[in-house]
């Protein structure tokens, strides 16, 4: 894929930013509501086919979308349940989970995607080898897995630092710790590098919605002493950090008052932060069918056991699909520079290792079960508070001995 990443890794002093949005965000609304409705569905009907969306503005959710299945699930009640949740419980905090207008226009999943799903271009080529060449994509697009060894997760540091954030906020919120916090917020953290790894933290911006009642200046200390300096290390900060807080002034009508959501708005966000590239689209609300979400899991698992392998210290993987086909259309790496072994044995590796076939991707994670609704917010990679099976790292000691040993030699 090129060597647009050496320079990253050789300059003396880059500066890269990433932001995350807390769970009342209007976006983040529509993308947790869309995975209770997925989750809700496959706890009744695992084989169900779901493409669920959501979009809310001032006191209203529509959902739509297209379900297939053979369950009835009440989708207003989900919603409701959902919004009170996050925290959006009074018509003074711009909305109420339990007065909110509730629209639902969900139709069958077309046909033809279906058709294609279950009987896939192998199954009609006469090119089937096993089972699971017998499932094709549910849509064609690219879907990038990325990891770096600069966090204990694996992930960017700039990311994990605003997720870590805005979680903080959330915690403070809903313990009442820090009674004025309102649901709606965002953190951005800029973070220097110096010849490819974290230095320090340069800019910290923190937006938090807010009751009437507190001040600008109580605002900024206590996010700062209570928020900031409890996620960020010591370590990273420094005298010439700037904390920027609440910088546009007030900040009292958020959540759907204040700005329209909508499912899937939030890519980069859900992914590495703008670190890693992105194929497009959108996870939540779809089942594991949809490789935009399949797929896009089993790459992080590739890229996330090459690196703790050691056999790179940045890995970016594509994976591109062809509707109704099983077998990916390409694969393609990048290490920026810090493979310790050959893209070709990278790529051989790959191939003997991990199965990305859908149907495989799916059966390997048990991605028919009802997971979904705990990514929806904070991101989906890089996560130790919740037990996904793209993160591990189980592949690891296996990857290193098959690297270590001649080609053609079995890695047991």
């Amino acid at each position: 894929m090129g060597n647009h990443g050496d320079s990253w890794m050789t300059a003396e002093k880059t500066f890269f930013t990433s932001e995350s949005v807390t769970e009342g965000h209007p976006d983040k609304v529509c993308d947790q509501i869309s995975d209770a409705v997925l989750d809700a569905v496959l706890r009744l009907d695992p084989e169900a086919h779901v493409a669920c969306e959501a979009a809310t503005t001032t006191g209203m959710i529509l959902v739509f979308g297209e379900i297939s299945t053979s369950s009835y699930v009440d989708i207003t009640t989900v919603v409701r349940e959902t919004i009170e949740k996050i925290g959006y419980t009074h018509s003074k905090h711009g909305f109420d989970a339990k007065t909110c207008g509730v629209i639902v226009a969900i139709k069958d999943q077309s046909p033809e995607i279906s058709e294609g799903v279950a009987d896939s271009i192998e199954v009609r080529s006469g090119e089937v080898v096993d089972r699971y060449d017998r499932v094709g994509a549910g849509d064609q697009g690219m879907m990038i897995g990325f990891a770096s060894n600069e966090t204990p997760e694996l992930m960017p540091l700039p990311i994990s630092l605003a997720h870590a954030l805005c979680r903080r906020l959330a915690t403070a919120r809903k313990s009442g710790e820090i009674p004025w916090l309102l649901p709606d917020g965002k953190a951005q953290v800029t973070v220097e590098y110096r010849y490819g790894k974290p230095a320090r933290v340069d800019t910290v911006v923190v937006s938090t919605q807010h009751t009437a009642d507190v001040s600008n200046a109580e605002i900024e200390r206590t996010v700062v002493e209570s928020v900031v300096r409890q996620v960020i290390p010591n370590e990273l900060l420094d005298a010439r950090t700037r904390m920027l807080i609440n910088p546009s002034g007030r900040f009292e009508i958020g959540g759907p008052m204040a700005d329209a959501g909508l499912t899937g708005r939030k890519i980069i966000v859900d992914t590495y932060g703008g670190m890693a590239r992105h194929g497009g689209g959108a996870f939540s609300g779809k089942d594991a069918t949809k490789v935009d979400r399949s797929a896009a899991y089993a790459a992080r698992y590739v890229a996330k056991n090459i690196v703790a392998a050691g056999l790179a210290e940045r890995f970016e993987i594509q994976v591109s699909y062809a509707i109704g086909k099983a077998r990916p259309v390409s694969i393609m790496i990048e290490t920026f520079g810090t493979g310790r072994i050959p893209d070709t044995e990278l790529l051989r590796l790959i191939d003997e290792h991990f199965d990305l076939r859908p149907a495989a991707i799916i059966e390997s994670m048990q991605l028919k079960r009802p997971i979904f609704q705990q990514t929806a917010a904070y991101g989906h990679f890089g996560r130790d508070d919740i037990n996904v099976p793209w993160e591990k790292t189980d592949k690891a000691e296996l990857l290193a001995r098959a690297a270590a040993a001649p080609v053609g030699a079995s890695a047991d």
